[in-house]
């Protein structure tokens, strides 16, 4: 079986094809670019998606070097996410399936990047840490699904590295921006906030503003930020690897290109003598490659789509897992 699969929750539009055995045949996408000073605005980021999703869809074609019609299966992420985008890579999924007479599936989003960094890893049952620019969650599959240990209680951690970027003058995405800034930082005390097993970072974010505003150097702020912010996750990342009793880290998300909280997880779980894993960059971020793993999954599962419509606030531990 081969699935092709649509990822358009946010600010990528990407088409991903891989097989039933694991091989990922194509991953091509295109991401939206907000003007410096704003963040993501939904209707660009769908007028960006409509204007290119032909061209991705045939880049992704030709890498896969196959035709529509040896396609066996479509997918498309159906939420969480920005309805806007969504709706976007729903109609053209609905299109393509239509056309080439091939059944079609929704992907709950996290599942597909948790499933992508399990197949790419080799991780078998890990503790999860999912950060993203919409999402920061530890997770784990217990009882037939993938249940959620600990979140943050306001922004997800990539949509705040972003936003005191924005507040500070630097490009989107912030995180590369504060990840460079921050190697020749050293450390000023912020707000360390972790509420049981949950985060939050927004008074964290409007604090370190408020350093900045103060003439305090950016590079030490972005030092700081970083430090307080991934010392929370680790944190909690930890105490669900001692409360379910697992032995291995996944992570997933875009956040998981960071180098300094890949090297956080990594130290913890030698310490714990875990393995700890992460996401390859290549997938890391929103990519199709993901839609169209988890589609194959879902579908060979036996689940089945009901309702073709967008669910913007579709949680990951909503879905029964049936291939675990």
């Amino acid at each position: 079986m081969i699935c092709l699969g649509i990822e358009s929750t946010a600010h990528t539009f990407g088409i991903g094809i891989v097989s039933d055995k694991g091989e990922i045949l194509a991953n091509a996408r295109d991401t939206y670019k907000p003007k410096l000073g704003f963040g993501i605005i939904p209707q660009e980021a769908k007028q960006h998606h409509e204007m290119v999703k032909e061209d991705v869809l045939q880049r992704a074609l030709s890498e896969a070097g196959i035709r529509l019609d040896e396609i066996d299966l479509i997918s498309f992420s159906q939420g969480p996410g920005l309805p806007p985008c969504l709706w976007t890579g729903l109609e053209f999924a609905k299109k393509l399936s239509k056309e080439n007479k091939k059944p079609l599936i929704g992907v709950n989003h996290p599942i597909g990047h948790i499933e992508i960094g399990r197949l790419t890893t080799g991780a078998r049952d890990p503790v999860i840490l999912y950060v993203s620019g919409g999402n920061t969650q530890v997770i784990a599959f217990a009882s037939g699904r993938y249940r959620v240990f600990g979140e943050t209680e306001d922004m997800a951690i990539g949509n705040a590295l972003d936003t005191f970027a924005r507040r500070v003058g630097l490009p989107h995405p912030g995180g590369p921006e504060i990840e460079r800034l921050a190697k020749r930082g050293k450390y000023i005390k912020l707000p360390y906030v972790v509420k049981g097993m949950d985060l939050s970072f927004s008074g964290i974010i409007t604090a370190a503003e408020k350093l900045f505003k103060s003439g305090e150097k950016l590079e030490d702020i972005c030092f700081s930020l970083q430090e307080t912010c991934f010392s929370m996750l680790t944190e909690i990342t930890e105490r669900a690897m001692a409360h379910t009793g697992k032995d291995e880290v996944l992570l997933a998300g875009g956040v998981a290109a960071n180098k300094r909280l890949t090297e956080m997880l990594n130290t913890m779980c030698k310490d714990r003598e875990a393995k700890f894993y992460s996401v390859p960059m290549e997938y890391s971020g929103d990519n199709g490659a993901m839609i169209a793993w988890a589609g194959i999954l879902a579908y060979k599962s036996g689940q089945r789509t009901k309702e073709f419509k967008p669910l913007s606030r579709w949680r990951i531990d909503e879905v029964d897992i049936k291939w675990m």
